[in-house]
């Protein structure tokens, strides 16, 4: 167990102001982000799940493997777990459309459930801040389950209750492209925000207990949700736009407000300078979506010409002292109460420094050196999402 009477306080949704570095067992030399629960709030590493001759319990490096996430390395870069993403490409907003992304959402879905459960003394799923606390007691890791892009719900929001009870603690209402539920940053401002059935799906979400998810929200269905949603809300995996001006990434004015409202900002690795998808890219990006489909020969050209592409052709013009920039940045601006991690690792996520989760103590290091104590530290790596997940009402 990662001893820090924070998260058992987060977990209770009471005040965890008072947690003391000497709470944690007295025996425990390891380092000290060994020491502390820490979770990622998304990771896309579910699309991996169904690939032929892979396996989420072996071990697997930058050099064979595209993959950020595994197990072994969960250990080795001591993240406790996260939310495993159910991601669904937007489609049209028709009938079939909602059809079938309902059908690969429920696969989706069952396929997190399925995997996890062949690992039931290593991984187990949670839906509470007190299953994660179990969970880190008994030495396990922690499968919370998110949804990004609610578009598979069509115009049906008994659905979420569907997705309720399969264990989803966590949605967003819109990813890149304009929905039925909201304006996307980077899709056209067909509603203003939140359109009339969005600002339904807000209230069932808070009904349910669902963390809602403004990340790929526009700046007004952000403003929208802050003001509709009766608990604190979560940015899972966003930048700061003073880092990079970019619509995706959030304001600092809007961090501010999030802050006020109680919610939290996971900061992600992502759109720190402008995404290069060359022709290139954008080919490998299109046969990565698909790595499911692939055969083990093909997975391995694909991370064989990725890897190639990234000595000549960089995704992004960041590393990670320009990351952590931000992130201290971000922490001056909305306090160490409002901050968490959400890096999108294994959906674009990764810079030269910090390029899978074996490079996170890096940040606890750099969190500490510019002297930040180890109550805020437990607070940012996962005392903050646990309390909006507690806040919920449920």
């Amino acid at each position: 167990m990662k001893r820090w009477t924070v998260l058992l306080c987060a977990a209770a949704l009471t005040s965890c102001t008072g947690a003391k570095e000497e709470q944690k067992a007295p025996q425990d030399k390891r380092p000290l982000h060994s020491r502390l629960l820490t979770l990622d709030t998304h990771l896309d590493t579910s699309m991996h799940f169904e690939r032929a001759g892979w396996s989420f319990a072996a071990p697997h490096t930058r050099e064979t493997d595209i993959v950020q996430v595994d197990i072994p390395r969960m250990k080795a870069g001591a993240l406790d777990g996260g939310f495993f993403v159910i991601y669904t490409e937007q489609g049209p907003l028709t009938p079939k459309g909602y059809a079938d992304a309902l059908a690969f959402a429920r696969g989706r879905s069952d396929l997190i459930d399925a995997t996890i459960s062949k690992y039931p003394d290593l991984i187990g799923p949670a839906t509470t801040a007190a299953d994660a606390v179990r969970l880190d007691t008994q030495g396990k890791l922690i499968a919370f389950k998110s949804m990004e892009n609610s578009y598979p719900l069509g115009e049906d929001l008994s659905l979420l209750a569907e997705f309720h009870k399969k264990g989803v603690r966590m949605a967003g209402p819109v990813h890149s492209k304009t929905n039925q539920f909201a304006d996307s940053a980077t899709g056209e401002a067909r509603w203003k925000g939140l359109s009339p059935l969005g600002r339904q799906w807000v209230a069932e979400m808070n009904r349910l207990g669902i963390v809602i998810d403004a990340s790929h929200a526009s700046d007004a269905a952000f403003d929208q949700l802050l003001t509709f949603s009766k608990y604190p809300i979560i940015l899972s995996h966003s930048s700061l736009r003073s880092a990079n001006d970019h619509p995706r990434n959030l304001d600092e004015g809007r961090l501010r407000a999030l802050a006020q409202q109680g919610g939290a900002m996971c900061i992600s690795t992502i759109f720190l300078s402008e995404m290069n998808m060359s022709p290139a890219r954008a080919e490998l990006f299109g046969r990565y979506e698909r790595i499911g489909k692939l055969s083990p020969a093909e997975q391995a050209d694909l991370n064989r010409q990725w890897r190639e592409l990234d000595k000549s052709e960089p995704l992004w013009a960041a590393d990670f002292e320009k990351y952590m920039k931000m992130v201290l940045r971000a922490i001056e601006v909305a306090g160490p109460d409002h901050i968490c991690f959400g890096a999108d690792w294994d959906g674009g996520g990764g810079l030269p420094g910090i390029e899978d989760i074996s490079a996170l103590p890096k940040v606890t290091e750099r969190l500490k050196a510019a002297g930040y104590s180890d109550a805020d530290l437990a607070k940012m790596w996962s005392g903050n999402v646990l309390r909006v997940l507690a806040a919920q009402g449920r």
